[in-house]
């Protein structure tokens, strides 16, 4: 794998990984809740999304091993990953809690859009 490659795809994964817990229900992306009834609450969103920045950086020491020697990194390194995953989850926290879901659909339901896609429901 070129080493361009590997950039966009540590970019990309990191990117999807940081936007996860925001914009799916379900735990990890996989696992269904107990109580499936409403959303996750913020807590459990912040745990998720902290146990994917390591499982994360885990896949690109990974990556780091296959492209050669691994090299050291010091506690500047981490808070600088840790301030761009926390950058990453920007949209998806977005979405799932300062966006008013209920105000968007009924504006969506108004007849002055009856073009757009997700209105024709």
């Amino acid at each position: 794998m070129s080493l361009n490659l590997t950039v966009w795809l540590v970019i990309l994964v990191a990117f999807v990984a940081a936007n996860l817990p925001f914009i799916n229900q379900r735990l990890f992306a996989v696992l269904p809740r107990r109580q499936a009834k409403g959303r996750k609450g913020f807590g459990l969103q912040l745990l998720e999304w902290l146990v994917l920045y390591f499982v994360a950086g885990g896949f690109f020491l990974l990556l780091e091993r296959n492209a050669g020697q691994i090299y050291p990194q010091g506690l500047e390194f981490y808070a600088t990953t840790l301030a761009l995953f926390a950058t990453f989850a920007l949209p998806g926290f977005v979405c799932s809690h300062l966006m008013r879901h209920n105000d968007w659909v009924a504006r969506c339901r108004e007849p002055i859009l009856p073009s757009l896609p997700w209105c024709n429901r």
